[in-house]
């Protein structure tokens, strides 16, 4: 695995890296009963597509909009018409659970001196709610949201965004993306990328390559010795 040098802030994206998209749906799986695993992927599935179509057509809306939007498809696909339960996922939504490797690998580069953000298309409250509930706030130096350039990613103005905030070259940001369309584009941005593969994926066949594969965040300290 290739190390990544001359690093100086370790940037990550949020849902499907940091937090859990699919514990929703596990938490209410009782109710939802069998189908519970297949709407969960399209919910996220539609959720990307929204985010990706939207920023085609010029109309972008607020993260929160688009994961309501892609909920209500999903749910219709499945033939559920439950108000009381939609809007339980949703409010699941803005306290998704860390995984597990999270916090001790924030922890872990903070320690070692680097700074560490999150890069996301989830709206500022949205992130807010869910760094707050999952602990993490505390080994973040910046929770940056798509909300300030206005359209989604895998667009440059989204990357450059990190690039302002951290204050460093874009060579000089290791960016951390289980979504592999996103490490792709962060690769082709100029980041030096470590793709998170925790679902197995096969490499994408976009521009942009990541430097490292990693199965799990913990991996991803040691590359940067």
């Amino acid at each position: 695995m290739a190390e990544l040098s001359n690093i100086k802030a370790c940037v990550f994206d949020a849902y499907g890296t940091l937090f859990d998209v699919h514990a929703p749906t596990a938490k209410v799986a009782d109710a939802l009963g069998p189908a519970a695993q297949a709407l969960s992927e399209m919910w996220r599935l539609k959720q990307l597509q929204y985010t990706w179509l939207r920023s085609l057509m010029g109309e972008y809306v607020a993260f929160w909009q688009v994961t309501g939007e892609a909920l209500d498809y999903a749910l219709a696909a499945h033939g559920i018409e439950d108000a009381a339960l939609r809007k339980r996922l949703m409010d699941l939504y803005l306290t998704l659970d860390a995984y597990p490797d999270a916090l001790d690998t924030l922890a872990r580069l903070r320690e070692a001196g680097f700074a560490t953000a999150i890069l996301s298309n989830g709206s500022p409250d949205m992130l807010d709610a869910a760094v707050g509930s999952s602990g993490l706030g505390a080994e973040l130096d910046a929770v940056l949201s798509v909300e300030d350039v206005g359209i989604f990613k895998p667009d440059g103005r989204v990357y450059q965004l990190a690039v302002d905030r951290m204050g460093v070259a874009r060579a000089e940001i290791c960016f951390v993306s289980a979504n592999a369309w996103d490490a792709a584009g962060a690769a082709n941005f100029g980041f030096q990328v470590a793709h998170l593969n925790r679902f197995n994926q096969p490499p994408e066949g976009l521009p942009g390559r990541p430097k490292a594969i990693l199965t799990t965040l913990a991996e991803l300290p040691p590359l940067l010795a």
